[in-house]
């Protein structure tokens, strides 16, 4: 075995068992012609050279085949004795992993071994000289698409995971994304310009992570949760089109589609529309998908209203890729003598469901394994009619039953599932009942992309535990004009210059046209339940910047994680970042976050308080 060390210049090779040394000048290392996925048939009869990491080894005796892989791709190699009996020695002592350089001859593979599964299938090299750069450690996991280990475990040995071929391929992408990002906003005149990391704390949604200042102590900076602040000030400033694909930060609870720290495509521009911005998106991810996969993306995109995708899908992210939609049946059932539904109409509730095709069959302890499932979202039940057959059919007239079955679309195979309570907890649990059945009844198309808009959400919503207003996008969206006498009288009724892309059925975008009048964002300020005085020392800078000749403007921000994880289908955008972190925020690898020495708290003028 050979161990790799480099001092002064100088490659050592040691051999641990023998303990003995061989120096070699740096300028004798063999400089590789290529790489292991570009030889094929025109390269036969040449003398070549390549390095890189042992995929996998096989030992016939007389003959060592070793596949050599880099991240290009693979390219068998062969060790014989007649062509070179020291390389063949060498061979022997060769495990996975290893780093190894090799001189060769390209040659035809023998009749009836051509692999059609690698671009190099049809040649191998010959080795007449070996260098073995650099030994491996068993791998705690084979170095494989198809294997079978615990993320936890990728993440700790992320360095090895990053080594398999289709999370290279990912990452590639992701590369292949950028440059058609950059070069396509660049076509329409954007101009990219980096925002500060360490900024000023501002109210904008999620929590802050918060750095502290040495130079100035007991005082903090927070990194920014989109450069939003930043990319208004630099249309006042007059840039007029700006781009950034930039880093983000929220201290937020995670899930498989969030992270701590995120990817952007972050843009802005002056004297702009509603369509110019959607028009603009529409190109910008019709050149990504071509670019990226060779699929072309329709385009312009559907457009949905905010109301609609709730009362259809119940969410504002609906995914259209299959039907079994929410139909609601309140008129129907409001007179009947059905109690449950009665009780939750009278407290201002609705009764909607959705039609399943050709599962009348199912069984009781599948629905109530269903009825499980809405709990867990808030509804208390789940009221069924499996195809005309009804529990609650005794308490509903038989024209009211026709009139629901023949509303739900339903015939003798359906099942029909139904929540009865408020809108929110309706729309939740048959949003996500919905998605749960399609999912385990295969009903998702697969390799199918839906994008569409949806535009005109509420300005606001209402926080039943903060007892205020809440911004619903941000406070910087701008109200529709003909809805800026409500802000004073009906508040929730106001709708925004806003709009969200969807990809089958998760927001990968969202953005608005921008408040630019020091009057309406002080206005919404105010209703936002923020004092002038908390306004001016949160966002004073832009409320100043705001009365020298702001410009009317408007932007988004697509977030490159979501985006990438449906173009490569993983189940989870840490696939597509190299280094993430896991659901708790913990990088496996480095050991982030970790708690610092105390002669850092002290210079930060910090002291931790031990929980009891």
């Amino acid at each position: 075995m050979y161990y790799n060390v480099i001092k002064s210049g100088m490659v050592f090779y040691a051999h641990c068992q023998m303990a003995n040394i061989t120096f070699i000048k740096k300028d004798d290392i063999m400089k590789r012609t290529h790489n292991c996925g570009e030889l094929g048939l025109k390269d036969v009869g040449g003398e070549i050279v390549l390095a890189g990491w042992v995929n996998r080894r096989r030992d016939h005796g007389k003959l060592i085949f070793i596949d050599l892989r880099d991240r290009e791709g693979i390219t068998q190699v062969v060790f014989s004795p007649e062509a070179d009996d020291i390389s063949h020695a060498k061979a022997h002592e060769i495990r996975s992993e290893y780093v190894i350089e090799i001189k060769g001859q390209v040659c035809n593979r023998p009749h009836g071994t051509i692999n059609p599964d690698i671009h190099t299938g049809e040649i191998e090299i010959l080795v007449h000289e070996l260098t073995i750069i650099n030994p491996s450690k068993t791998p705690p996991f084979s170095i494989s698409d198809d294997l079978n280990v615990s993320e936890d475990a990728r993440l700790r040995y992320r360095y090895l995971d990053l080594r398999r071929p289709q999370m290279q391929k990912n990452l590639f992408l992701r590369h292949k994304v950028y440059q058609t990002v950059r070069r396509f906003l660049d076509g329409n005149g954007y101009i990219e310009v980096e925002t500060p990391m360490l900024i000023k704390s501002t109210p904008e949604g999620a929590r802050d992570f918060l750095v502290p200042s040495r130079l100035s102590p007991r005082e903090f900076y927070a990194l920014p949760q989109s450069p939003q602040l930043f990319k208004q000030i630099l249309m006042v400033a007059g840039f007029e089109k700006y781009f950034q694909i930039v880093k983000c930060f929220r201290d937020e609870d995670l899930r498989a589609d969030r992270q701590p720290e995120f990817t952007q495509v972050d843009i802005e521009a002056s004297f702009v529309c509603i369509d110019d911005i959607c028009g603009l998106i529409e190109g910008l991810l019709s050149s990504i998908f071509k670019e990226g996969l060779g699929i072309e993306i329709k385009t312009p995109f559907p457009r949905m209203d905010f109301d609609e995708a709730m009362a259809r899908y119940g969410s504002d992210a609906p995914d259209t890729r299959f039907g079994m939609e929410l139909i609601e049946i309140t008129d129907l059932v409001k007179d009947e003598e059905c109690q449950v539904f009665n009780r939750v109409i009278a407290q201002a509730g609705q009764v909607k469901g959705i039609c399943v095709p050709n599962m009348a069959s199912m069984s009781r302890k599948d629905i109530d394994e269903l009825t499980a499932f809405v709990n867990t979202y808030g509804a208390k039940g789940l009221a069924y009619f499996k195809g005309k057959e009804s529990p609650i059919a005794k308490f509903l007239s038989e024209k009211a039953r026709d009139e629901i079955l023949s509303r739900m679309g339903a015939d003798e195979n359906s099942l029909c599932l139904f929540v009865a309570d408020i809108p929110k907890v309706v729309a939740m649990s048959l949003c996500q009942l919905r998605l749960h059945l399609a999912r385990k009844l295969n009903m998702i198309p697969e390799n199918t992309f839906n994008l569409l808009w949806v535009m005109n959400a509420p300005l606001l919503e209402y926080d039943d535990e903060e007892k205020r207003f809440t911004a619903m996008h941000h406070p910087f969206t701008s109200p529709r004009e003909t809805d800026y006498p409500l802000l004073d009288t009906d508040p929730l009724k106001v709708k925004a210059n806003a709009y969200d892309v969807v990809l089958n059925g998760v927001e990968i975008g969202g953005g608005s046209i921008r408040i630019h009048s020091r009057d309406i964002q002080e206005r919404v300020f105010n209703l936002l339940s923020l004092s002038k005085e908390e306004a001016r020392e949160k966002f004073g800078f832009l409320l100043e910047a705001l009365e020298y000749g702001a410009p009317p403007h408007g932007g988004v921000a697509l977030g490159l994680d979501r985006l990438l994880r449906f173009m490569v289908g993983a189940e989870s955008i840490r696939d597509v970042i190299a280094f993430p972190k896991t659901q708790s925020g913990i990088c496996q690898m480095t050991g982030a976050p970790y708690r610092v020495d105390n002669k850092q708290l002290k210079e930060l003028k910090i002291r931790l308080v031990e929980e009891e």
